[in-house]
């Protein structure tokens, strides 16, 4: 491995952290995965390098560190620049709002606005949700829409789903860590193949959705994620076809469909003139995420 020369200077986490800004801008890497500048990036990563709390930076700026620490941040700094993969991946864990996951490069790295949805219990669309006891999640990966269901609609057991058994063992450890064994049931599924005979209240998922176009020009630290998990055809919606498919059969009465589909708004309307999709506000607008009921399927 490459290692960078003159960081003897380099003392205090003020001076690690100009200088990881200055080697990330330099490389021009591409952040996406949890933080969007190199600023951020490199808080995080020397934070948890040194065992410190993510959200207390500033206490400890002219903390000075030991050589064997910047030797640690160092290198965490240099895999980060010379390896190109998510920061996810160097430290194993991601974060959805406050709900911390274990991740490594056999799931995508969550990111998804399913989960400030969640949040709410999906407020004003379900009305109780005390009264949501079936919940599925298509496209589980890390298990991390799974959970978090779970913990919105606590009366709920919920079906984990993915293609990938790699991606359900990732799931399995954090559906553990989080206590939830007997109420998230992992299924290996290729979409709704293995669930003959089970119905839902509601049905999310954050499936595959970029198109093939822009799968070949993702940068590297996407490119590092399981492809699996990212390009769904020509158009970016062949898994979401299959979805509006097959979702009905599913769905108990006036169950809701809540799919999240990037960028896709457009194609997916022009593919489906007839359905009254409802586009759901989120931080990032309300282009990401469609809902529609059992009945207008």
């Amino acid at each position: 491995m490459k290692h960078f020369d003159d960081t003897e200077s380099l003392i205090t986490v003020r001076d690690w952290l100009r200088f990881a800004v200055s080697r990330f801008n330099e490389a021009e890497l591409f952040f996406g995965h949890g933080s969007d500048n190199a600023f951020d990036e490199a808080a995080y990563l020397i934070l948890h390098t040194l065992h410190l709390p993510l959200d207390r930076l500033e206490p400890f700026l002219d903390a000075s560190l030991t050589h064997g620490e910047s030797e640690e941040v160092q290198a965490i700094v240099e895999r980060r620049v010379m390896e190109r993969i998510p920061a996810a991946y160097l430290t194993n864990e991601a974060w959805l709002g406050e709900h911390r996951f274990y991740v490594d490069e056999r799931v995508i790295v969550p990111r998804s606005f399913i989960a400030e949805l969640l949040h709410e219990q999906l407020a004003p669309w379900i009305e109780d949700a005390d009264e949501v006891t079936r919940v599925l999640d298509l496209c589980t990966g890390s298990g991390c829409l799974a959970i978090l269901a779970s913990l919105a609609f606590p009366n709920a057991g919920v079906d984990a789903v993915d293609l990938s058994g790699d991606a359900l063992d990732v799931a399995a450890k954090n559906v553990t860590d989080y206590g939830l064994t007997d109420r998230v049931e992992l299924v290996e599924s290729d979409v709704f193949s293995a669930l003959k005979g089970r119905s839902y209240d509601l049905i999310i998922s954050n499936p595959p959705y970029v198109n093939a176009e822009s799968v070949a020009a993702l940068p590297p630290e996407y490119r590092a994620e399981p492809a699996l998990a990212l390009g769904s055809g020509e158009d970016g919606l062949d898994v979401t076809r299959q979805i509006l498919a097959q979702a009905k059969t599913h769905l108990n009465p006036g169950g809701l469909l809540v799919v999240e589909i990037g960028h896709n708004r457009d194609v997916l309307e022009a593919a489906y003139p007839a359905l009254p999709f409802t586009w759901l506000d989120t931080a990032g607008g309300d282009q990401f995420v469609f809902m529609l009921r059992r009945e207008d399927l």
